[in-house]
């Protein structure tokens, strides 16, 4: 859904003490008067910040759970679940609910029988083609209750904007705009929709998912590089498994494994919720009592056992295709909460922030060997140890190999030499900046703020992190680079350019 956050995560705290009080107030303790945090006797949390610039807010409900928390056969249901989270309710999306759930359960009980019958060893064709007619026609059924994208229309109708949500590897977040006078309208809305979502519609949506597969994955090399890199980076951890998941299992799941899902991890305990904007916390909270109060409290999930072992060799996929050659390298590091994360975001900034970084001006400006070179920390995810990655886009004419050894060269300046004392001061000053500047919309502090909570357990310890970038010293740099740019914890994947090979007509053979 949306790119790595890690800086503005981190970071946005300056934003906040910016563009919430006087300067000669921006200290923490006086964003006690401008935050509030509101836990629920369920466990679900609200972090309310007071923000009247415009008579507007922003929600971000961030879910603690993504791919990560998937296992062979479910691949792909968390974010089949977010599609299923604007389908509606008893209440909303339905002419009738009482004659939809009777047909419902047809579709339930008819796609329960073809499936079983199309997955023998040996299967009947006829019997499995005359069951799956009987699945569709009890679909077709149950389609003539529905009132199609009726959660959406009533966001619109009361002048929503930004409806939307994303699935990654460490979670799925909602989000949308409104009215501040309609902050009852949304307690309501979201409320409703993780208190008793209706599945209908689940094996149409499903087909929705796989075109999106075939689409970003299957028809795109750098969809298809992406996920044989991370299937090659991880032996055991589920970072190693496609957010989208895999095109078998999207063949495979159920309503019953839907539900099941959704009964684990979509627990109050396991959601936080912030608002951001024309609000006002002694005014919202009885809102939120009345109606988040509704969702049953429930079990929490269970944590992820699963630790990705270390990487004891050197990885190397090649996929030859038609399109232009890319190159990528990776190297494992810590989670998000490591204490040597903000290391990796300033050799981040020294590598790739800005025509002034020392890939671009390597690779693109001077040697002209790509036209894209960039780092980021955080892939596929930050919840649990994850990726260093470096990357580029060789030009015309020019190979991978080229930008390999540009990128090691570069890398192997991190390990050998301390960086200037400009350049460490340049990662801090643009830090801030970047900072201030993508964080100046509610919807943005609403997610960051979510995420920063879910995070690391407390809003305000993004404070800290800001401290932390400010401590980062060379030989920081220099250190974190020597144990982590190591030939046998690196993973390498490229696109080689393969062209259809034309027969010599001068052999004779």
């Amino acid at each position: 859904m949306r790119p790595h956050s890690r800086r503005a995560a981190a970071l946005f705290a300056a934003a906040l003490l910016t563009a919430a009080l006087p300067a000669a107030a921006q200290d923490v303790p006086n964003l006690d008067k401008t935050v509030t945090v509101h836990t629920l006797e369920n466990g679900w949390t609200f972090i309310i910040y007071e923000r009247p610039v415009a008579p507007v807010f922003s929600f971000a409900t961030y879910v603690n759970v993504g791919s990560a928390q998937e296992v062979p056969g479910i691949t792909g249901l968390a974010h089949m679940f977010e599609h299923m989270a604007f389908k509606g309710t008893p209440n909303i999306g339905t002419r009738d609910f009482k004659g939809e759930k009777v047909a419902l359960d047809k579709v339930n009980e008819t796609y329960a029988a073809y499936d079983a019958e199309r997955r023998k060893a040996s299967p009947d064709a006829a019997k499995v083609k005359t069951l799956e007619q009987a699945w569709k026609k009890a679909q077709e059924d149950a389609d003539k209750f529905i009132v199609s994208n009726e959660f959406d229309d009533i966001i619109d109708r009361n002048g929503g904007v930004e409806l939307n949500a994303g699935t990654g590897a460490d979670s799925t977040t909602y989000f949308y705009s409104l009215p501040s006078n309609k902050a009852e309208l949304w307690a309501y809305l979201e409320s409703e929709r993780f208190l008793q979502p209706v599945f209908r519609e689940f094996y149409k949506e499903r087909d929705v998912v796989k075109e999106e597969r075939r689409m970003r994955t299957e028809s795109q090399p750098i969809g298809r590089l992406i996920e044989q890199f991370i299937t090659t980076a991880y032996n055991a951890h589920p970072y190693g498994q496609p957010v989208v998941g895999h095109m078998s299992d999207l063949d495979s799941i159920t309503v019953e494994d839907a539900e099941a899902f959704y009964r684990r991890y979509y627990v109050p305990s396991n959601m936080v919720t912030a608002i951001v904007g024309d609000v006002k916390a002694k005014e919202i909270i009885p809102i939120l009592d009345r109606y988040f109060s509704r969702v049953p409290k429930g079990e929490a999930p269970p944590q992820l056992r699963t630790v990705e072992p270390p990487q004891i060799a050197e990885k190397i996929i090649r996929i030859p295709d038609p399109s232009q050659p890319i190159y990528a390298e990776a190297y494992h590091k810590g989670a998000a909460t490591d204490p040597d994360e903000p290391v990796f975001d300033a050799i981040s900034d020294v590598l790739s922030n800005g025509r002034t970084s020392r890939l671009y001006r390597r690779l693109v400006r001077d040697d002209k060997i790509a036209v894209v070179a960039a780092a980021l920390t955080g892939f596929p995810g930050e919840k649990y140890p994850n990726l260093y990655l470096v990357y580029a886009v060789p030009a015309p004419g020019h190979t991978n190999e080229e930008s390999r050894d540009a990128i090691r060269a570069e890398l192997e300046r991190l390990k050998t030499e301390l960086i200037t004392d400009e350049e460490l001061a340049m990662v801090k000053t643009r830090a801030k900046a970047d900072l201030i500047r993508s964080m100046d919309t509610n919807l943005g502090l609403a997610v960051n703020l979510a995420e920063s909570h879910t995070l690391f357990g407390d809003w305000k310890n993004t404070f800290d992190y800001v401290k932390k970038i400010e401590a980062v010293t060379k030989e920081d740099i220099r250190r974190v680079a020597a144990a982590t740019f190591v030939e046998t914890n690196r993973t390498v994947g490229m696109i080689v350019t393969e062209t259809e090979a034309k027969p010599d007509k001068g052999s004779g053979q």
